[in-house]
């Protein structure tokens, strides 16, 4: 087609009108009128020779061109966007809300150090945290709303990564706990009863996964979503919790756990700070990553090993 010709209004039209599914509803989140909308997607089935909406029943439905039309459209908008992006960020004057998606370890460890330097800087910035998803449910659409990923990992498509920190795994177990180093030996280990951290978008708890594949099995007895909560169940039962050791020195004090270093040892955590293809050269982002290598140098400063 002639692209002298293509209307960009029409672009901000079909997207609109492929996220609602609806011509009213399309009409309010961009602006327009019911007939203007309706009027722009005539055009639109025109140029692309497919209804693009179809009703059945009550409802209308993207046909499936329209369907594989959703991210490219999304990502040449954004691109487009991105040509107006103002070459300076004033952290100070700045109200920008920056959204951010990491597992709840990284929250407790990050995010404190992380608002200390954001309120100094930037005290009308806004970080918004959503919890961790998998790579297998991290969709597209999704992933245009996020400006920064915290986790392990190299699977998150359209996003560079950066190493973080790194970190290892350990025992936590009450102060207290009838086997406590006992847990160093690999028998004492296999008979105690685990708690295992599956966070969404997982299968299974990453050691589990870890040990299947030297041929060895524990003794799950209560699977939770989120480690801190592992953290918490340990703390009040005889229950083990396999987690990052970072995280169990910072709440040891708080929740009386004790640090055993495991039979098998799974390595060196990796954890990255992942920012989309499209921010690489967004000043905002930069300042924000910035922040983010910066506290993630003081913590393996801090809490070596």
């Amino acid at each position: 087609m002639n692209l002298n010709s293509l209307d960009l209004n029409l672009l901000t039209a079909l997207d609109a009108l492929l996220r609602e599914a609806n011509v009213s509803r399309a009409a309010m989140r961009i602006g327009l009128s019911q007939p203007a909308a309706s009027h722009a997607l005539q055009r639109l089935r025109d140029i692309f020779g497919d209804p693009l909406l179809v009703r059945t029943g009550a409802r209308m439905e993207l046909t499936p061109r329209a369907q594989a039309l959703r991210a490219p459209l999304a990502q040449t908008l954004d691109q487009v966007r991105g040509l107006f992006i103002t070459d300076a960020f004033d952290a100070m004057r700045s109200e920008r809300a920056f959204r951010l998606m990491m597992p709840d370890l990284a929250v407790e460890l990050l995010m404190p150090p992380l608002m200390e330097k954001v309120t100094r800087l930037a005290p009308s910035v806004r970080i918004d945290v959503v919890p961790w998803r998998g790579p297998a449910i991290f969709h597209a659409e999704f992933a245009r709303t996020i400006d920064l990923v915290i986790s392990i990992g190299n699977a998150f498509k359209g996003f560079h990564r950066q190493l973080l920190y790194t970190d290892s795994d350990a025992l936590a177990v009450r102060r207290g706990h009838p086997m406590g180093t006992k847990l160093k030996r690999r028998e004492a280990f296999l008979a105690a009863r685990h708690v295992g951290v599956v966070i969404r978008g997982n299968a299974e708890d990453l050691i589990d996964t870890w040990l299947r594949a030297k041929g060895i099995e524990r003794h799950i007895s209560l699977v939770v979503s989120g480690y801190l909560e592992a953290l918490h169940v340990a703390a009040r039962t005889d229950l083990v919790a396999f987690v990052p050791r970072r995280l169990i020195a910072a709440l040891s004090k708080q929740l009386a756990l004790v640090t055993v270093t495991p039979p098998l040892d799974p390595g060196i955590d990796e954890q990255f700070m992942f920012y989309p293809t499209r921010a690489q050269m967004d000043p905002g982002s930069i300042w924000l990553r910035r922040l983010m290598l910066e506290t993630g140098r003081e913590l393996e400063k801090r809490n070596a090993g």
